[in-house]
């Protein structure tokens, strides 16, 4: 406003409808809820003083107005007045210190900028992929939407070292610096600093823990995928969830075999279209995975790198029942089984439960006697595999199940499964989770190979 107002002014302002112009002079009248995707927020005043977003602020989010009509801020903008403003994510205006050119006879694969300082060192992952007169029939993609959700990772880094005891869990200086400087922002797992959730994530900003040794698990996984790939099918190309989202099944060209990353968690619409579209052709998909195509995501529409996730009815923190609609597309947000797509009607198995405490082995079955899994077994005479290794197996932490009721394929041959998980592994049942001992009868098998 042109100036202070008044207590009556405060008050009829308060009672107007959101685009209902004042009766007194104002600098601006600006509309938060329009197009919540974009940087801009308009002047209704006409005088021309337009606003400009930074830090990426969380639009589409129910304003005081808003009376549950409707959940979709698509049907009525005008109850989609609010905005959500935080300093703690990325600023704009970085500026540019390195440019590299990658020559163009390096094979596709993931590389890093390597920047070192007196006694310190930094790397800056990124993917090359082929050029499109030189196709590959096998492309890995890397899943940079999960990466984008789990950078710079704090609070459930901390509460994973404590269930483990600290076994298991290792830390360079970058992963301990992301503690204490919270400038680059967190995870998509943390709160902002006012306790909200975080609902934007970033590739486009530095991040700390995406370091060949670091604490991103799944990362460090994925670059061992990559050297077997370059042993297995030294011209196999790689291409990057945004990639696969922006070109659809066009990016797929020439491919036959795709082979996911270790855990391949988030998954946008338009992606999931693609491996349609892929399968349906005769694709052949490699899952080497666990807990994938679990939960929705969206990419920006005009800025690369950057991701929403919106998580409904989730421990990991829950949208107010009207925000339950993505900012940058306006698609429904949620875990994908809830949405018609379960992963298991895709990959035969899908995320059960999740415990932190100790990992257990597989079983093998009669099913991998069957003719079908010979390859699978060649060369292994064991019937426990995987009774080893960090919190002493290879089956654990967050464990995936065959369920033909959500689309598992009744050919579909279990050919080992785990056993003798603790009662610390919640079991959900009837829409709620409890512990259970039961959890270790031997009919309660859990994580799978197929």
């Amino acid at each position: 406003m042109a100036a202070a107002l008044s207590l009556e002014q405060i008050k009829d302002l308060a009672a107007r409808k959101p685009n209902e112009p004042v009766n007194w002079p104002c600098l601006a009248d600006w509309d938060l809820g329009n197009e919540p995707a974009s940087d801009m927020v308009r002047d209704l005043s006409g005088l021309g003083h337009d606003g400009l977003c930074v830090n990426q602020p969380a639009g589409a989010v129910q304003g005081s107005n808003w009376d549950s009509s409707t959940l979709d801020w698509r049907h009525a903008p005008e109850q989609y007045g609010a905005i959500h403003f935080h300093h703690d994510f990325e600023s704009l205006g970085w500026h540019e210190d390195l440019r590299l050119t990658v020559p163009v006879e390096w094979p596709s694969s993931c590389y890093a900028a390597r920047l070192r300082g007196e006694d310190a060192e930094f790397y800056v992952p990124f993917y090359l992929r082929q050029p499109a007169n030189a196709l590959s029939d096998v492309a890995f993609l890397a899943p940079t939407a999960t990466y984008a959700a789990y950078v710079n990772m704090v609070s459930q880094q901390q509460g994973v070292e404590y269930a483990l005891g600290c076994v298991g869990v290792t830390y360079t200086p970058l992963d301990l610096l992301a503690v204490g400087l919270p400038g680059p922002g967190r995870s998509l797992y943390d709160p902002h600093e006012d306790g909200s959730g975080r609902w934007i994530g970033s590739l486009r900003r530095p991040v700390l823990n995406r370091q060949p040794g670091g604490w991103l698990w799944n990362f460090q996984i994925d670059l061992c995928l990559l050297g077997w790939l370059a042993r297995a099918s030294p011209d196999h190309n790689v291409l990057t969830d945004e990639e696969l989202d922006r070109e659809g099944l066009a990016a797929l060209e020439g491919c036959r075999v795709l082979v996911t990353g270790s855990h391949p968690e988030y998954w946008s619409q338009p992606m999931l279209q693609a491996l349609d579209g892929f399968l349906a052709r005769g694709g052949r998909l490699m899952y080497l995975g666990g807990n994938g195509f679990y939960h929705t995501i969206d990419f920006h529409p005009h800025r690369h790198g950057l991701v929403e996730l919106r998580r409904r009815n989730s421990m990991m923190g829950r949208v107010e029942a009207g925000d339950a609609y993505i900012s940058f597309t306006g698609r429904l947000c949620g875990v994908w089984r809830n949405l018609g797509r379960p992963e298991q009607s895709l990959v035969g198995v899908g995320y059960r439960t999740e415990a932190f405490d100790r990992c257990s082995y597989y079983r093998r079955l009669p099913a991998g006697d069957d003719p079908r899994a010979h390859f699978i077994f060649e060369g292994i005479t064991e019937c426990i595999i995987g009774d080893f290794g960090i919190l002493g197996g290879a089956a654990g932490l967050e464990v995936d199940t065959v369920d033909r009721a959500l689309g598992t394929p009744r050919h579909a041959l279990v050919v080992a499964a785990s056993e003798g998980h603790s009662s610390s592994y919640m079991r959900p049942m009837s829409g709620t989770e409890f512990f259970t001992a039961l959890w270790n009868a031997p009919q309660e098998s859990l994580s799978v190979l197929i």
